[in-house]
């Protein structure tokens, strides 16, 4: 596995954040993933939230709301979580291109039933929240404060395998 899922959380505190929201479409024409660093979430408004700010800056998990990533299916919006060292994203659910695109990439797209997902809000209330993400055991640990949760979230064989593998070209140059 090429990749760490742990680190300090940020909240996006919305359902049905779209991909021109995550990286807007007069990007998409740059030739590399680093070119679309300094501009992820630059359109997402959202009260409170400042895509220039240390907080996404230091972020290596997004948490949010149900429907993440929907809008128009590009391959782009999971490139700028994984240039600016974003591999996970915990939500309630997610656009499906989307979601299969996090896993082509080697990133974690962990669903989680609203009830989870509010207990990590609430423990947002507690301070900065950190996340480990357990690949094998399926477990996350979420801690703030003194308050530590852990919740057990479920992939299919095939995505674990690719996120193990480091996405979808390393799952198929160990295979093919």
């Amino acid at each position: 596995m090429k990749k760490h899922f742990t680190g300090p959380a940020i909240f996006l505190d919305r359902s049905d954040i779209n991909t021109d929201e995550i990286i807007p479409a007069k990007y998409l024409t740059e030739v590399t993933k680093d070119a679309l660093k300094p501009y992820i979430l630059e359109d997402l408004k959202l009260e409170g939230f400042d895509p220039n700010g240390a907080t996404l800056k230091n972020a290596r998990v997004v948490i949010t709301r149900a429907n993440f990533g929907c809008g128009s299916s590009r391959e782009h919006a999971p490139w700028v979580f994984e240039v600016n060292n974003i591999h996970t994203i915990i939500a309630e659910s997610y656009a499906r291109i989307f979601r299969q695109n996090m896993f082509n990439g080697g990133m974690l797209a962990i669903e989680l039933p609203k009830e989870e997902i509010e207990r990590l809000f609430i423990l947002k209330s507690q301070g900065d929240v950190e996340v480990a993400v357990d690949l094998d055991k399926q477990v996350i640990t979420a801690a703030a404060g003194q308050q530590c949760i852990e919740i057990p979230f479920e992939l299919s064989p095939f995505d674990k395998a690719l996120v193990a593998a480091g996405g979808w070209v390393d799952f198929a140059d160990a295979r093919y």
